[in-house]
């Protein structure tokens, strides 16, 4: 399946959880997609990452991964899934920092291109789990994607207004209306 890298699939608020993005509907087995399956989807993302990633500015023009280092790219992503995530819904993060700091480091061993998608998604990686307000990283109420909540006073319930909100909005009207008919 193709599809386009519009700015809401950049709404994460960091390349890391950009990464993590990548797999729609990821606990729904029936419905999951994962958008880096098609390698033209893989390689077309550091292009639009360079354009639409809110971490932009420090990475600059992304390359995509090299061929060889695609399998450590895509076990960072799972870790840092599945490390942000458990510590959004526990508080704990401790069985699975291990983890993400073991693929985090083999990518850094390994890649040599400093714009390579994957050496990016790294050093993105270690920037969030260095961050010194982790509530701000929250899971959408409507899609479950991860993102970072930086309104001024956290409230933040959606990765992306114009999208998951109005449909979250539109759904509760729905309702509403559904509820009220005779």
């Amino acid at each position: 399946m193709t599809f386009s890298w519009t700015s809401h699939r950049f709404s994460g608020g960091a390349l890391a959880l950009d990464v993590a993005n990548s797999v729609i509907l990821r606990h729904d087995e029936a419905r999951r997609v994962d958008r880096f399956a098609v390698d033209q989807q893989l390689d077309a993302f550091p292009e639009a990452a360079s354009v639409f990633c809110a971490e932009r500015a420090l990475f600059g023009d992304l390359q995509p991964a090299a061929p060889e280092n695609r399998a450590k790219f895509f076990s960072l992503r799972e870790a840092t899934d599945g490390y942000f995530r458990r510590r959004i819904l526990t508080g704990s993060d401790d069985l699975l920092l291990a983890d993400l700091l073991e693929a985090t480091a083999l990518i850094l061993r390994g890649s040599s291109g400093q714009n390579d998608l994957d050496r990016a998604t790294a050093h993105s990686v270690l920037k969030l789990i260095a961050t010194s307000e982790p509530e701000r990283t929250k899971i959408c109420r409507n899609c479950g994607w991860l993102f970072i909540d930086r309104s001024k006073n956290r409230s933040r319930a959606w990765c992306d207004m114009a999208v998951c909100g109005n449909r979250a909005k539109a759904h509760r009207h729905y309702r509403r209306k559904k509820e009220e008919m005779p």
